[in-house]
C-alpha cells in the first residue's frame, strides 16, 4: 500500500478503549476494518456526523503531526529512526484520561501534570524532523487561514505545524466542530459508555508509526514500546 504522509501517534493497545473508540469512530487503524457505530442514546445528531472529521485518523494522540517524506529519505530509514528514538525514550505515566469539550469539539485529555509527555512529543518532532519535507506556500496558507498567533506561526515555519513545542496540547480527538450545545449534549451522551472504560493511571509506553493511505485514512504500521 502506498502512504502519502507518516504521523508519530499514540495508539492504544487492543481492549475495551480502542475496541469503542474504533466503533465510535468508524475505522479501526489497526485492523483496516470499519466497525458498526454504537448503539448510544440521546445524541442530537448520527455518530457517523459527529466523528467525521476525526474517523480517518483513528484512535489517536498526536505526537509528531503528519509529513510528506523529505526528498533523498525512505520509508525504511524513517522506520529505522522511529525505533531509534523508541528505544532510546522511556515511558510516561499520566494520572489518568477524562472526556472533556476542547474549544468546539470533545476529546480524551490527560488527567494530572503532563510536562514529560510534552517533553517526550518535543524530541520526537525534533529529532524525526529531518525526515520531514517542507510544506508547500499553499498549505502554510492554509494554516495561517486559521488565525494563529505569532508564536505557532513561528513553530508552523520551523517544524511544519503550529501546535508542537510549547504549544502542544496532547488529545484524543473523539468528534468534529460542534456548536457548545450540542457539545455538550454529546458529551453527556457518551460520557456513561466511556468513563468505565478509562484508564487511571494512562501510561504512554509505547509510540506508532502511522501512514495515510490514497483515501485520506491512516493505518497503524508499527508499534515500538518506549524501552529507554
Amino acid at each position: 500500500m502506498h502512504f502519502s504522509r507518516y504521523a508519530v501517534y499514540v495508539t492504544l493497545p487492543k481492549g475495551p478503549l480502542s475496541e469503542f473508540g474504533a466503533q465510535w469512530l468508524g475505522w479501526n487503524a489497526a485492523t483496516g476494518e470499519r466497525p458498526d457505530a454504537p448503539m448510544i442514546h440521546g445524541l442530537p445528531m448520527p455518530v457517523h456526523e459527529i466523528t467525521a472529521t476525526p474517523r480517518k485518523y483513528g484512535l489517536h494522540g498526536t505526537i509528531k503531526p503528519p509529513f510528506r517524506l523529505a526528498d533523498g529519505h525512505s520509508f525504511d530509514a524513517l522506520h529505522d529512526g522511529f525505533a531509534s528514538f523508541c528505544a532510546n525514550h522511556g515511558p510516561v505515566t499520566l494520572d489518568g484520561l477524562a472526556l472533556t469539550r476542547l474549544g468546539s469539539f470533545l476529546a480524551l485529555t490527560p488527567v494530572g501534570d503532563t510536562d514529560n509527555l510534552a517533553t517526550l512529543a518535543a524530541h520526537a518532532v525534533e529529532t524525526l524532523d529531518p525526515f520531514r519535507a517542507p510544506l508547500t506556500e499553499a498549505e502554510m496558507e492554509k494554516r495561517r487561514n486559521s488565525g494563529l498567533r505569532d508564536r505557532q506561526d513561528a513553530l508552523l515555519t520551523q517544524w511544519g505545524y503550529p501546535y508542537v513545542m510549547d504549544q502542544f496540547r496532547f488529545h484524543i480527538t473523539l468528534s468534529g466542530r460542534l456548536g457548545k450545545a450540542d457539545a455538550d449534549q454529546v458529551r453527556a451522551a457518551l460520557l456513561p459508555h466511556i468513563d468505565q472504560r478509562l484508564p487511571r493511571p494512562f501510561t504512554v509506553d509505547a509510540l506508532t508509526l502511522c501512514g495515510e493511505d490514497q483515501t485520506g485514512y491512516f493505518h497503524e504500521l508499527h508499534r515500538y514500546a518506549l524501552c529507554g
